[in-house]
C-alpha cells in the first residue's frame, strides 16, 4: 500500500443523484478541498455540498468530520490527501484559526502544498497578519500555486446560506478562474486589490471595529443593569436608535438570555484585535479605542472566559466568572 496515497472516507454518489451532489452545480469539473471545518468552515462545507460541489474535508475533530460526512463531503485524513484528489483546476480552502495553523496545513509534514499542482489555487480565509498572508502567497507562488487572500465575515449562518462577506485580494485572472466557487461561497464579495495581504488588512480593520462595538455594547448593557434598567427593553431602544450595531445586538441578545455557548470564542476577537493593533503600530497609528478593546478581550480571557462565546464580555463586565 502506498503510504502517500489519499485516505478518503465517503464517496461520490452516482451521476444525477439527488442533493447534495445533484444540486444546481452538479457537473462542474472543479473540485474543492476544505481544510478546517469548524464553525465557519463547516458552514461553508454545507453550503458547497448543497450547491452540488464535490467537496473533500480535512479536520482533526471527530465531530466536525461527522458533520462534513452528513453534509455530503468526503473525508481526508491529512491536508496532503485532500489536495491529492483535487482536479487540475481545483481549489483548496484554508479555514483554520491562525497563521501558524495555516502554515502547518500548507507546508508542514503531509501539508497540502506538497500535493498541489501548478495552476491550482489556495483560498486563504483565516484572519491573520498581512505579512503572514504575503509570506504564504509568496511560498505558494514559488510552486506555481495561486493564492486568493479571502478573509470572511458574517458568522456561520451567513456562511451556510452564502451571504457572508468575502474580502478578496488576488490577480484578476485568478479571481475569474474561480469565480463560480467564490460566487457560491458568497453573494457579498468585495475585490480589494491585486495585492495579497490587502484582504487581511481590510479584515483587521473590520474586526477591530467589531471588537470596539462589542466591548462598547457589553459596557453599556452592564451599566444599564447597574442603573436598574430592564436589559431587553434597553436593547430594544438601542437597536432602533443611534447606538445600534449588528454585533452588539447579536451578542447581547444571547447574553441577556444567558446563552454563552461558543459560536465565536473570546479568543478569536482577542487575536483579531491584537493583530489589528499591531498593524496600526507598524504604520505609526495610535488610535484611542483599538488598544483598549484588545485589552478588554485579553482581560476576559485571563478571567477564565476564553472558551466561552464572546458575548461573555457581559459576564466579565458584571464581574462574574464561570
Amino acid at each position: 500500500m502506498n503510504p502517500h496515497a489519499p485516505s478518503l472516507r465517503g464517496s461520490l454518489p452516482p451521476e444525477g443523484a439527488d442533493r447534495p451532489w445533484g444540486g444546481p452545480a452538479a457537473g462542474r469539473s472543479a473540485s474543492v478541498a476544505v481544510i478546517g471545518a469548524g464553525n465557519m468552515g463547516g458552514a461553508m462545507v454545507e453550503r458547497l455540498c448543497a450547491q452540488g460541489w464535490p467537496v473533500v474535508v480535512c479536520d482533526i475533530a471527530p465531530q466536525r468530520q461527522q458533520q462534513a460526512l452528513a453534509a455530503g463531503a468526503q473525508l481526508a485524513d491529512m491536508p496532503e490527501a485532500a489536495a491529492q484528489v483535487l482536479t487540475a483546476s481545483g481549489a483548496l480552502i484554508v479555514c483554520v484559526v491562525d497563521a501558524a495553523q495555516s502554515h502547518e496545513v500548507l507546508f508542514g509534514p503531509r501539508g497540502a502544498a506538497s500535493a498541489m499542482q501548478a495552476g491550482q489555487a489556495v483560498v486563504l480565509c483565516p484572519t491573520i497578519a498581512p505579512n503572514d498572508t504575503e509570506a504564504l502567497a509568496a511560498a505558494l507562488a514559488q510552486r506555481g500555486i495561486g493564492c486568493i487572500d479571502a478573509p470572511m465575515s458574517g458568522g456561520p449562518a451567513r456562511a451556510r446560506d452564502g451571504s457572508m462577506s468575502l474580502m478578496l485580494a488576488a490577480a484578476p485572472d485568478l479571481l475569474q478562474r474561480h469565480a463560480d466557487l467564490l460566487q457560491t461561497m458568497s453573494s457579498r464579495r468585495f475585490t480589494i486589490s491585486e495585492r495579497a495581504g490587502d484582504g487581511a488588512r481590510t479584515k483587521l480593520v473590520n474586526n477591530l471595529l467589531a471588537g470596539i462595538n462589542l466591548v462598547g455594547a457589553a459596557e453599556v448593557m452592564a451599566l444599564a443593569e447597574r442603573l436598574g434598567l430592564d436589559l431587553p427593553t434597553t436593547l430594544d431602544v438601542i437597536e432602533q436608535s443611534s447606538g445600534q450595531s449588528w454585533i452588539g445586538s447579536d451578542r447581547m441578545r444571547r447574553a441577556i438570555g444567558g446563552d454563552f455557548e461558543p459560536r465565536a470564542h473570546v479568543t478569536l476577537l482577542e487575536k483579531d484585535t491584537r493583530l489589528a493593533v499591531q498593524a496600526a503600530q507598524a504604520v505609526g497609528f495610535d488610535g484611542p479605542l483599538g488598544a483598549r478593546a484588545a485589552e478588554a478581550f485579553a482581560q476576559a480571557h485571563a478571567a477564565g472566559l476564553a472558551d466561552r462565546d464572546d458575548a461573555a464580555l457581559l459576564l466579565w463586565l458584571r464581574g462574574q466568572r464561570r
